[in-house]
């Protein structure tokens, strides 16, 4: 059952018990495109792009600030398994979200600085020929904050055997931003409109883009909102689609409270589709109610190739209730096996188990990886098996 856990990850899981006729009709249907941005979903309409949010969205919202050291080699390790998108911090006021505002280990402490954090860290970590390292910017405020670092940081310069010129890579090349489908979920957690998010971000984007930074929009509570309830599914379309007409390369449609199911996935997307293109759209599924994988399964039938997902299945949400982690990456990879679909690019599986292991472990929490924790108790019986065998001799 184990025998190809050993190998690198080349694909997926049968998806035939999650048919959704109304869904599959609209990954046919032709949207006329008028974004000129790129999306991340390669030329093989079956690759499917993992985006790891981990060491930003899964971090956020630990209880106990995590240092500087063990960010980046959290990161550092994901990139060697294999990893191609790692979100890897964000520019945002501490006073929002703290996690990611200052690395003193007191959590108590009020913070001095905003984002002493993420600029060490996108500093010292490596960088990797092909990976991306987006970092959140949630308003004009912290982009000037991450355009100012990128100004003054000597970038990471590689030779490429192949070729006598050398390759420059800087802390990052990508920023994402965020809104969501509700007022009451945006003013909790932006103090702002939705209308009044979008009017900032598209001042954002268009100056990040000016400075050859690619951006990618989040869209929170796209099922459920923890204040207002069931969200209109046209609300989700509307916001989707100005965040492209934007200038977002990518929008990913994020079940926040981890409350939606297959169905109500599938009835979302297909009226989200109907505006926008599906190679646009990525999705983004917490695993509250353990359907996580389902979902994200859901979402790969109806033509989505993008899927965030967080090591460990870190993550949750400071403003909704009760949202557990996201997804766990592991539990994805391993769903994926076997079917039509494969990762872009070659990512460990054993090392991705490993990886997360050892970032729950670090941070004193239980690893909420499905996969992971199977795969572990496989390896622990198999050692206890081969002492037992080694004794014997």
């Amino acid at each position: 059952m184990f025998s190809s856990l050993h190998q690198r990850l080349p694909g997926a899981s049968h998806l035939q018990f999650l048919r959704h006729p109304q869904t599959l009709h609209s990954a046919r249907r032709k949207v006329p495109s008028i974004y000129s941005a790129y999306s991340t979903v390669p030329s093989d309409s079956n690759v499917v792009n993992i985006v790891e949010v981990g060491p930003r969205d899964g971090l956020q919202n630990e209880k106990r600030i995590v240092p500087p050291d063990v960010k980046v080699e959290l990161i550092n390790r994901l990139g060697r398994a294999g990893m191609k998108i790692i979100e890897s911090g964000s520019f945002v006021s501490p006073k929002w979200v703290p996690q990611h505002g200052y690395d003193d280990l007191q959590p108590t402490k009020p913070p001095s600085t905003q984002m002493a954090g993420t600029p060490e860290v996108l500093t010292r970590m490596e960088k990797l020929p092909g990976v991306h390292y987006p970092v959140l910017v949630p308003n004009l405020k912290g982009l000037e904050n991450l355009l100012e670092l990128l100004s003054n940081t000597v970038y990471n310069t590689l030779t490429d055997p192949s070729s006598s010129k050398p390759t420059t890579i800087p802390p990052t090349d990508e920023i994402a931003i965020f809104t969501s489908t509700t007022d009451a979920f945006s003013l909790a957690n932006t103090n702002c409109t939705v209308s009044e998010s979008l009017d900032r971000l598209a001042i954002v984007t268009q100056k990040a883009r000016e400075k050859g930074l690619r951006v990618r929009g989040y869209v929170s509570v796209v099922i459920t909102c923890p204040y207002s309830g069931k969200v209109d599914n046209k609300q989700v379309r509307d916001v989707s689609k100005k965040l492209l007409e934007m200038g977002c390369y990518e929008v990913s449609l994020g079940d926040t409270t981890g409350m939606g199911t297959p169905a109500s996935v599938g009835d979302m997307l297909d009226v989200v589709m109907g505006a926008v293109p599906v190679e646009k759209l990525a999705g983004h599924f917490h695993d509250t109610f353990g359907m996580g994988v389902a979902n994200a399964l859901q979402a790969l039938d109806a033509g989505v190739r993008t899927l965030d997902s967080s090591i460990g299945g870190l993550g949750g949400c400071p403003y909704s209730p009760g949202a557990s982690g996201n997804v766990a990456t592991e539990d994805i990879l391993y769903a994926i096996q076997g079917s039509k679909y494969k990762t872009n690019g070659e990512v460990d599986l054993d090392e991705m188990v490993r990886i997360g292991w050892w970032i729950s472990e670090k941070l004193g929490r239980e690893n909420a990886s499905r996969a992971g924790k199977a795969i572990k108790a496989r390896r622990d019986r198999e050692s206890r098996e081969d002492e037992k065998a080694k004794a014997k001799l």
